[in-house]
């Protein structure tokens, strides 16, 4: 269903194939030689798509979907229609995003450099590398395999690039050490100097910002997110951490295995998240915070306190969810009685 302009398709792939690529149980009609071309939404699929249903909201056009097969949980194969091949599991999102992966692998950069790039003769391009319109690669730069260095981005002198990284538009790098297959969307800002000075009546004094970021492996960074440089520890992003767009990330703050940042989250400087860590869309932390592992911040949350591990937190001032909930039951009911 992915526009053919610009997505092209594998396979086709039988359900056995795909029940074996994500350990999903196959049932309802059990057709297990059905090919499968591509993936659809459940209300828009036809006999050869593959589709998911994990929320009950959409158990209606579940019902009714001319699908070939669908992921599904186990308790809601009594809802699928007949002749639906049902591909059960716990987790039918991820077993669908598996199955995605293998219609639409991430296709490999075509190796070449613009004849518009400029490239410091000092610099090291690993083999299979492709390098765009107008980009910059500074002195000392080393980038590995299979890197693709997207139009009008720059690379500041002694970055050092893991393999199989995609660095998007108009992105600019310094200061920067990056492990492999990490994605750089456009307009990315890594390595700029950290957001620090010494106050002061006459005359604000800037401190030397002389840290680094590392973003380890397996970690994307959206579109317009700025990460700034230590001011002497290093700025870190844990592996397999998931930042949205326009997030802001201070100086010196180090950022656990396995995070997810939604749009617009700002975390002050030398705040330290632990592994796992969940912040929804707008939520602001001060500096100097240690957030536990597993904790999971609200939307516009005010983080002001540290967090505990597993800890899940919302409004601002934030409180643990349950007693902001208390409170806000009780001003309704305030306010109710002085309306009466």
């Amino acid at each position: 269903m992915a526009d053919p302009r610009f997505f092209r398709a594998s396979g086709p792939f039988t359900v056995a194939e795909i029940a074996a690529r994500t350990g999903a149980a196959i049932a309802g009609a059990a057709e297990s030689g059905r090919l499968l071309r591509d993936v659809a939404p459940i209300d828009a699929a036809g006999p050869e798509h593959l589709t998911f249903l994990d929320n009950r909201k959409y158990l209606p056009a579940f019902r009714q979907t001319r699908a070939g097969a669908a992921f599904a949980l186990p308790g809601l194969a009594k809802e699928a229609p007949a002749g639906l091949t049902l591909l059960l599991t716990t987790q039918p999102y991820r077993a669908y995003a598996l199955a995605a992966q293998s219609f639409y692998p991430d296709p490999s950069p075509a190796p070449g450099i613009a004849d518009t790039a400029v490239i410091d003769p000092t610099a090291k391009l690993g083999e299979g590398s492709r390098v765009d319109a107008h980009a910059v690669i500074a002195a000392g730069v080393e980038i590995g395999q299979r890197c693709h260095i997207g139009a009008n981005s720059v690379i500041a002198a002694g970055c050092v690039l893991g393999d199989d990284v995609r660095v998007g538009a108009n992105a600019t790098l310094s200061h920067c050490l990056i492990g492999s297959r990490v994605r750089l969307y456009p307009g990315v800002r890594i390595g700029q100097d950290g957001f620090g000075f010494a106050p002061d009546a006459a005359g604000h004094v800037k401190i030397p910002q002389l840290g680094r970021v590392i973003i380890e492996d397996d970690v994307e960074i959206g579109a317009n997110t700025t990460i700034d440089r230590g001011a002497g520890p290093d700025t870190v992003i844990g592996a397999g951490s998931m930042i949205d767009n326009l997030v802001q990330i201070g100086h010196n703050v180090q950022i656990g295995r396995g995070c997810v940042l939604v749009a617009q989250v700002g975390i002050s400087g030398s705040t330290r998240l632990g592994d796992f860590v969940m912040i929804a869309g707008q939520g602001g932390l001060s500096g100097h915070l240690s957030i536990g592992s597993g904790a999971r911040i609200g939307p516009q949350a005010g983080i002001m306190r540290d967090v505990a591990p597993g800890e899940t937190v919302i409004g601002s001032p934030a409180l643990p969810v349950k007693e902001f909930f208390r409170q806000v039951a009780t001003l309704q009911r305030l306010a109710k009685k002085k309306g009466d």
